[in-house]
């Protein structure tokens, strides 16, 4: 097959096909140190969440926060979870403080109590969800109290599983009554990485639309702990509300902003240097351009030029063509002169798309500018297959 240069798009010879988890190439996702987010308002992200449970279509959330991006530093799994997840939403403060120096359009939090927040206070339309996890006692408090309630929400059903394994809490029984609630959502709240995990293993099996981990959210409705000031939330003070409500995450919230005042050294600070120093030329621009060819069973996609947000769509539309095919893929970079965060995001979707197709995707070989920038970016993993 001949090459194509200059952003057209080959038809790529049919390939056998298998089934796969949809994944939208044209989402605004931004890489920030390491994870995807989307660029998205709450207002987006409700109405998201919203069309999604109207349509029956499935929509797993991922809500990172400071604690899931240093947890996702050391743990390959967890990290992947996020970025197979269908909505990423910045849920903190930081995250906020860190993308503006990095000019990353991620402009407020959305955090995932407020989403929550925001549906269950809703007159607009109607949502039903399962609770799935927190303390005893506690998913049955909120439940009542939504049910109480004339709001935006109503609980369909709720189960305490306690602290068994991921496989434990996986029954047939188990699934089965979550599908049966015909719920809208289902809030899971397990801890981070155990929920995350349990959404990943059993998510191919449920039938309900919306699924995200909101571990907190249970008892904020139960009333059993008390959500910060929004002063304290929009001021990033949320943390220290959080420990005198329950003193002991005090380590948890030292040993993550010990490795924040680390990545902010190693990695931002860098890339935030970089950013300013060298902008890419209007040349460069011109010169992006991709070649596709095939070898041995493996799409090799050449890159040229800069890849930056704002000439993406031919990259896109690539992507997209592509997800439809059942092959590992290379991309060399030797040639490319610039990337920036919405190229990492999309090289991210792409990689969690290999991973849902069972296939590889690697990078390499690269040039030092853009290696540069997958390691400011802590997206060295994505190396890893070269």
């Amino acid at each position: 097959m001949k090459p194509a240069i200059r952003n057209a798009i080959p038809v790529i010879d049919p390939a056998p096909r298998r089934t796969a988890a949809h994944v939208d190439f044209e989402r605004k996702v931004y890489c920030l140190l390491g994870l995807p987010f989307d660029a998205v308002s709450m207002a987006d992200a409700v109405r998201t969440v919203r069309r999604a449970a109207a349509r029956r279509k499935a929509c797993f959330m991922s809500t990172p926060n400071l604690n899931f991006l240093v947890g996702c530093r050391n743990d390959g799994q967890f990290r992947d979870s996020v970025i197979h997840s269908d909505l990423s939403i910045a849920d903190g403060m930081p995250l906020v403080w860190i993308a503006r120096m990095l000019r990353i359009p991620i402009t407020e939090r959305v955090s995932g109590a407020g989403l929550f927040e925001a549906l269950r206070c809703s007159s607009v339309q109607s949502l039903s969800v399962y609770l799935f996890g927190g303390p005893e006692g506690a998913g049955e408090a909120a439940c009542r109290r939504l049910n109480a309630e004339a709001g935006g929400m109503r609980c369909s059903g709720f189960a305490a599983p306690g602290f068994g394994s991921i496989d434990d809490m996986s029954s047939a029984a188990t699934i089965a009554a979550i599908n049966a609630s015909r719920a809208d959502f289902l809030l899971v709240a397990l801890g981070a990485k155990k929920g995350q995990a349990w959404i990943e293993h059993n998510r191919a099996r449920i039938s309900v639309p919306v699924i995200s981990h909101l571990g907190a959210v249970v008892n904020f409705v139960a009333g059993t702990v008390q959500r910060a000031p929004p002063w304290m939330q929009r001021s990033g003070l949320e943390w220290l509300w959080r420990i005198m409500q329950e003193p002991a995450l005090w380590r948890r919230y030292l040993a993550d902003g010990t490795a924040l005042l680390r990545l902010l050294a190693t990695r931002v600070l860098p890339n935030w240097l970089d950013i300013r120093r060298h902008a890419p030329s209007g040349e460069a621009l011109d010169a992006a351009a991709i070649i596709m060819r095939e070898n041995a069973g493996i799409t090799i996609l050449s890159l040229r030029g800069a890849w930056i947000r704002t000439n993406l769509g031919p990259l896109r539309r690539c992507f997209t063509e592509l997800a439809a095919v059942d092959a590992d893929i290379r991309i060399d970079m030797q040639d490319t002169t610039h990337v920036d965060a919405a190229f990492l995001g999309l090289i991210l979707l792409l990689h969690g798309h290999q991973q849902m197709r069972g296939r590889r995707l690697s990078c390499h070989p690269l040039s030092p500018q853009s290696r540069r920038a997958f390691t400011l970016g802590c997206c060295e993993f994505l190396l890893d297959n070269g």
